[in-house]
């Protein structure tokens, strides 16, 4: 039987063959390598160019300058790094490598560099300045926790908040708090508690571990959603010797997820109790000014019986002057002094023309009246001139 021929292909055919099994492989789209940085170089065109090794091989890399303008200066050959981005073929050189969209230090030396690195830019830019924090509510109505759905962080913020202050509600956000895909999902849990229409504050804690656990909290990402976050954040991270980037952006740093929520939850026993003493001040302070006014109205009454006391003699001074000017006027008084007065059926007499001889008349004294009756009349004669 005659052998089939195979088919004939060019260099390019081949090599772009082997792009197309490189693109269409979903495992390699979505990489996270771990290795051995060897071989860095920054180009001048702004790409970076590595090495990657592993036990007994190696892995070409790039990284292109829109992904390596957030990269620190802090790789260095032999730094141990985990690498994210996808491999795919180059047919121009008929090579395959890893092209990098983020490097993650995993060694201790490069791990400190790169924070050490991003603390003075991130610094440099304001991020971490004092005038950003804001305070927290006194008494929060509804808060939100960023955590592991499934650690004991959680448990204890919801524990202190049960025990402290159970008026306020809270909303838990999971997100990942540990390895390569924390970063991201806390970001996304940030962004996702910025778009409720209310929170009193958001709670982003994790529990102790190495130093090493705590590198998403270090990541440029997290800080940056931390400071935009439109509500006020507490960072409670770790132990209480751990310093992250996360918590430098934050408005309050906590030791512990536990003294996150302590600060986050004012304890209801401290404020019965307050409330108790504002009570029984604000009684004693009633009582002392109902004192006061009762004092200052009975020397008030005393000024006002005083006053009415002279207002009362000054008119009756009046009074006995305004009398005395009356009784002057007044017929009585005439009576007094020896005068009379004479009626004539009801109508005062006051000349004797008016009188007939026979008439009745009346004369008044001053203690009583004569019924009288006219004898004769007799008229005085006007003097000539």
């Amino acid at each position: 039987m005659p052998r089939r021929a195979r088919p004939e292909m060019s260099v390019d055919d081949l090599n772009f063959y082997i792009q197309g099994l490189f693109t269409s492989d979903l495992t390699l789209k979505a990489l996270l390598v771990s290795g051995e940085i060897a071989e860095f170089k920054r180009h001048t065109s702004g790409h970076c160019y590595f090495t990657l090794l592993g036990a007994e091989t190696r892995l070409s890399c790039a990284l292109f300058k829109r992904d390596a303008e957030i990269l620190p200066q802090w790789p260095r050959d032999g730094d141990g790094v985990l690498v994210e981005g996808s491999v795919g073929a180059y047919p121009p050189r008929g090579v395959y490598q890893l092209y990098a969209r983020r490097i993650i230090p995993v060694g201790e030396g490069a791990t400190g560099r790169a924070r050490q690195e991003l603390r003075q830019r991130l610094e440099a830019e304001g991020l971490f300045h004092p005038a950003l924090k804001r305070p927290l509510p006194p008494y929060p109505e509804h808060a939100a926790v960023i955590t592991s759905a499934t650690g004991a962080a959680l448990r204890d913020v919801l524990r202190i908040a049960s025990r402290r202050y159970p008026l306020c509600e809270i909303t838990v956000i999971p997100a990942l708090v540990q390895g390569a895909g924390a970063p991201d999902s806390i970001v996304r849990a940030l962004v996702r508690a910025g778009k409720f229409e209310r929170l009193d504050c958001v709670l982003l804690v994790r529990g102790g571990g190495s130093r090493e656990d705590l590198v998403p909290f270090d990541d440029e990402r997290v800080a940056r959603a931390v400071r935009s976050c439109p509500w006020p954040v507490v960072s409670g991270v770790g132990h209480e010797i751990d310093e992250t980037l996360c918590d430098l952006a934050a408005d309050v740093r906590a030791s512990t997820p536990s003294a996150a929520a302590e600060l986050v939850f004012p304890d209801r026993r401290v404020l019965l109790s307050q409330l108790r003493g504002a009570n029984r001040v604000l009684r004693e302070r009633m009582a002392h000014r109902v004192r006061d006014l009762h004092g200052r109205l009975g020397m008030e009454l005393e000024g006002l019986r005083r006053a009415m006391g002279r207002r009362i003699a000054d008119a009756r001074g009046q009074l006995a002057v305004r009398a005395a000017s009356l009784n002057a006027l007044s017929p009585l008084a005439a009576l007094s002094r020896g005068f009379v007065t004479a009626e004539a059926e009801g109508r005062r007499v006051l000349s004797v023309k008016g009188l007939q001889v026979g008439e009745g008349l009346t004369v008044r004294f001053q203690d009583g009246r004569a019924d009288c009756q006219v004898r004769a009349l007799k008229r005085k004669r006007k003097k000539r001139s």
